[in-house]
């Protein structure tokens, strides 16, 4: 067992980073624990809505993170790096953090930034042409697919929330959604299929991303028919679910039923009273790098507070 710090941050993207650097000034004794820097950006080629960076690729974005951090490093923050969080244990004092390789580290609250992974999109092509006209984030890479044919798969509210996105710039947009109906919002799914330049298909299944040295088409079968047709665009954007990183939490604290962290939105704080989350793993309504970083900064002026009023 370690010695006790005032704070323990496990995870190491964009919300991490933002509390880590607010915590060590203001002089918080704090650990910060993470398997990698950068969150789920680091697959990005051109990240352009990093807030007072116009551009930059996903692992700039990761170096940037990991140089400010560590500049910080030292009487108030630790730094335990890489390092696989597997498991968290709150007490009525203090939280337990215990690490894969057995080591326990014990602090008096706790924030949990350990992020998301996008759902992947498993068909032939989909690795392939993952960054080549395959992407995960509309609000990351959308404007690079100005005045194109571009397709969303998904139905849910991220897929029509990413389809008004990107009927801003792109020439056309075609969301494909394999259920019988759309499981977006009525009113999200009503003002894209309203833009004469919005095309919804339902039962409609991915089976393949064909290309060149990027992309070019989608296939896709009808799953009532099975009938398979070709639909040529230069971007696919995936929209299919976040999986939240949380399963090394287990039931420390309560989460919905896709095992997103709840939190009350205006503390961040967890139903624990020493544990709050931000970031990617919680049930925020909106998943975006400076979202991410925001929340983390809530939360973490939150937790400063706590612990000097008691």
């Amino acid at each position: 067992m370690s010695d006790e710090y005032e704070l323990a941050i496990i995870g190491g993207g964009p919300a991490g980073a933002a509390a880590a650097i607010y915590a060590a000034r203001k002089r918080l004794k704090t650990i910060f624990i993470t398997s990698e820097w950068g969150g789920q950006s680091t697959v990005s080629i051109d990240v352009q809505n990093w807030i007072g960076t116009p551009s930059l690729s996903g692992t700039e974005l990761a170096a940037n993170l990991r140089k400010h951090v560590e500049a910080y490093k030292g009487e108030w923050l630790t730094i335990i790096s890489p390092a696989f969080a597997e498991s968290i244990t709150p007490h009525d004092d203090s939280v337990d953090i215990t690490l894969r390789d057995k080591t326990v580290y014990k602090a008096k609250t706790a924030l949990i930034t350990t992020g998301a992974n996008r759902r992947k999109l498993e068909v032939p092509g989909a690795a392939e042409y993952d960054q080549k006209g395959l992407t995960y984030c509309a609000s990351c890479d959308g404007p690079l697919f100005a005045d194109k044919d571009v397709v969303v798969v998904g139905g849910g509210n991220a897929g029509f929330e990413s389809a008004l996105q990107l009927l801003t710039y792109c020439k056309s947009v075609t969301l494909l959604h394999k259920g019988e109906s759309y499981r977006a919002d009525k009113i999200s799914v009503d003002a894209a299929l309203a833009n004469p330049k919005m095309h919804g298909i339902l039962n409609a299944e991915p089976v393949a991303i064909e290309g060149k040295q990027f992309v070019t088409g989608i296939r896709w079968k009808d799953t009532k028919s099975g009938k398979e047709q070709l639909l040529p665009v230069e971007g696919v954007f995936i929209e299919i679910g976040l999986i939240p990183n949380t399963a090394w939490i287990g039931s420390a604290v309560e989460t919905n039923d896709v095992k997103q962290v709840k939190v009350d939105p205006k503390t961040h704080r967890t139903s624990h009273p020493r544990v709050w989350a931000a970031g990617d793993c919680t049930d925020g309504l909106y998943h975006q790098n400076n979202i991410a970083a925001g929340d983390a900064v809530k939360a973490l002026e939150d937790i400063y507070m706590n612990l000097r009023r008691n």
